[in-house]
């Protein structure tokens, strides 16, 4: 017989499978997937086109007293809220350096070395095609979109090892940080040092809190915002670097030990079992404060580093990323489908994506486990290390973002943003193929 202490709410019924749903990673790039087509469809509508392109250039102003601040719709998604999608990145690049798969060298090394491999190779088949203005698109098929990938090898995890889903997010990770690097030292430009002074300043003083123990989100949030993304913004270097920045300060320790928290928590729950309860359903005085106190001891069993990544996580990949989607790729296809093959833009994103990628990663791979400088992952096999390869090669959200800042030229950026459009549906297509096809089973 059911408690009816613990009877499940109405609510219950809507909220478990949507939680359920949102925690899995399929869910997020298929909402990418629609986020895309949907740009692309009303891009290319005769009822929509119009709308589309006027809404981006849409634009926002605030004022404090003399103090102006403007950008378009499209730049305050390009600038504004993808510096907080950067800034769960940067929190899991210091999470994954500190507790995760990157905290060793016997640890990195291959995932490191692959991802060296998978940034090298495709720049370099795309400079092969391109020279001049063009050339400086070299940036956009090197990066690999984690959140699509990971959303396709949840649909042949039962044909793979566990041990590639860690290697991937490893790899995806380093490739993160690599993207960054090239966008901060070859996509930025008029850069005012002064502007970059005040930003060294205010992080000295976030990793100077960090050292003493600060541990308030508002705090920080604060100070990035105000202190770090307003002067990249003015100095002149893309902005969304400072959420990798604001990152790499939030403390990643708790505040109280393992062996403290259970210790009160045995303690607390001691005191709550022998008081007096008005009833099942409301507290007393007393156990209402009994509760704060668990509820406090449980905030400082939590690292602020693992309560912001997890709290913006549904913000980030639910909000963020469709949006950012939605915006940057609806390219009109008016020609479209005759360019990809004789831009040597598209030419060049494209095969840099496919090939260069599952080319770079297998082939650094197999050289640090031929020198012993690396491991297998464990019950991986050839297959699937070049299944996952080319599922790399998923450029999507971040060869997107490269593609806005690698060129002027409206026309550049729409053959580049077509053929990652082109170039990741067939590294998908690729790559589930291979790995489908796997008979060895994890």
């Amino acid at each position: 017989m059911r408690n009816k202490s613990s009877r499940r709410e109405p609510i219950d019924y809507i909220e478990k499978p949507l939680r359920k749903v949102a925690s899995n990673d399929l869910t997020i790039g298929i909402l990418l997937f629609i986020s895309a087509v949907a740009a692309l469809v009303v891009a290319n509508s005769t009822w929509g086109g119009a709308w589309y392109h006027h809404l981006w250039e849409t634009k926002i102003n605030i004022q404090f007293g003399s103090a102006h601040f403007g950008m378009n719709l499209h730049h305050l998604i390009n600038d504004g809220l993808m510096a907080i999608f950067f800034f769960q990145v940067g929190l899991e690049i210091k999470r994954e350096f500190v507790l995760g798969s990157l905290n060793s060298w016997k640890k990195a090394s291959l995932p490191v070395g692959a991802a060296l491999g998978g940034m090298l190779a495709p720049a370099l088949i795309y400079l092969a095609f391109n020279k001049g203005e063009a050339a400086e698109g070299w940036g956009i098929p090197m990066a690999t979109d984690i959140a699509f990938t990971l959303g396709l090898i949840s649909l042949v995890k039962n044909r793979i090892a566990r041990s590639l889903t860690v290697f991937v997010t490893s790899l995806a990770v380093v490739d993160d940080i690599g993207a960054v690097l090239v966008i901060a030292f070859f996509y930025t430009s008029n850069i005012h040092l002064e502007q970059l002074l005040y930003a060294a300043i205010v992080l000295i003083i976030l990793f100077g809190a960090n050292k003493i123990g600060v541990r308030s989100v508002l705090f920080y949030a604060f100070m990035g915002i105000v202190g770090i993304w307003s002067a990249f913004f003015t100095a002149g270097i893309h902005p969304t670097i400072a959420g990798i920045l604001l990152a790499m300060t939030i403390p990643v320790r708790t505040k109280v030990t393992r062996s403290r928290f259970r210790k009160q928590a045995v303690k607390l729950m001691g005191a709550y079992d022998k008081t007096k309860s008005l009833s099942e359903r409301y507290n007393s005085p007393r156990e209402d404060y009994l509760i704060e106190e668990m509820e406090e001891l449980g905030d400082q069993a939590r690292s602020p580093l693992q309560k912001i990544e997890s709290g913006l996580h549904g913000f980030v990949f639910f909000i963020v990323m469709p949006l950012f989607a939605f915006a940057n790729a609806g390219v009109v296809l008016e020609g479209g489908f005759d360019t990809l093959s004789t831009s040597t833009v598209a030419l060049g994103v494209i095969f840099g994506l496919v090939f260069g990628k599952a080319i770079g990663i297998s082939l650094f791979s197999w050289l640090l486990l031929k020198l012993n400088w690396a491991e297998m992952p464990a019950k991986a096999d050839w297959r699937q290390i070049i299944g996952v390869a080319f599922l790399a090669g998923i450029g999507f959200t971040m060869s997107l973002f490269i593609a806005e800042l690698a060129f002027d030229s409206k026309e550049l950026i729409g053959q580049s943003k077509l053929a990652v459009l082109a170039a990741s549906s067939l590294a998908a297509l690729i790559g589930l193929v291979l790995l489908r096809n796997n008979k060895a089973k994890a």
